[in-house]
């Protein structure tokens, strides 16, 4: 068996124990999708075998976390947010325990403590030899352009000494932009580039401009893959403008209290 191409500090230590709904559910859905959707997918040879390794994606759609799974034959594991475990209701139950079923890992996104914590979760995936998926947008693109990345990546990287693997998503905001629950059909792909390695790096990962640094050129594999247009800006923040901008227009549009007609007395 070759060596495996990762520091010692994240090799498998155990055997990996996935969630059986994550394989039954791949089992179910591959096919179908398969027929539906003609999912092309490009540098598959770029996915490590064995070993730990950071998968960054862009995010379009809230169907990027079924297709990137399914498309590639090592299981992934990704942090996803706390409220996918927290839900009430039906739609609760659902969502509780499918993210648990299939071997998903809630965080806390709120900053802070919360992103120390995300840190040290997604530091012990990685060194159980997993490969970890992460979406450094930190949220779906709301207009399908990529927005700026988080550092949090670049980080978990070199706190780690594992490559990152960036992954284009193509076409899947078409399928299933913000705002639409249900999807259309649409031909969609994944393109998968080569490893990058950062250990040119190695402990300097508390320093800002190294941080970002390595962030903007992950982001920057992407914008390639992908054919996206590139907005330095958090998606975040492009979505709190746009939210802002319409309550503004709102408020513009409705006649004040003053300004209201009065209705006369019979």
């Amino acid at each position: 068996m070759a060596p495996t191409p990762y520091p010692e500090r994240v090799r498998s230590q155990a055997p990996e124990v996935d969630g059986l709904l994550y394989w039954v559910v791949k089992i179910i859905l591959t096919p179908i999708l398969r027929v539906l959707y003609r999912p092309w997918v490009e540098g598959a040879e770029n996915l490590p075998r064995e070993g730990a390794a950071l998968v960054a994606s862009n995010h379009q759609s809230w169907m990027d976390w079924i297709f990137l799974p399914l498309m590639v034959p090592r299981k992934i594991t990704f942090l996803a947010k706390s409220d996918y475990f927290t839900g009430t209701g039906p739609k609760g139950w659902f969502q509780r325990a499918f993210f648990t079923g299939t071997g998903q890992v809630p965080i806390e996104r709120t900053g802070g403590s919360a992103s120390n914590e995300a840190l040290q979760t997604g530091l012990k995936i990685l060194a159980s030899g997993k490969l970890l998926g992460v979406y450094p947008e930190g949220t779906r693109s709301p207009d399908g352009r990529l927005f700026r990345g988080k550092t949090g990546v670049a980080r978990m990287a070199l706190a780690a000494g594992v490559p990152v693997v960036p992954v284009a998503m193509v076409g899947l905001y078409d399928v299933a932009p913000e705002g639409r629950l249900i999807p259309k059909v649409h031909r969609v792909g994944l393109r998968i580039g080569k490893p990058l390695d950062f250990s040119r790096y190695e402990g300097m990962e508390d320093s800002p401009q190294v941080l970002r640094s390595i962030t903007d050129e992950i982001m920057y594999e992407l914008m390639t893959a992908g054919g996206q247009e590139y907005v330095d800006v958090y998606a975040s923040q492009a979505k709190a403008d746009a939210k802002a901008a319409r309550a503004a227009a709102r408020a513009t549009a409705e006649p004040s209290v003053d300004e209201a007609p009065t209705r006369k007395a019979s």
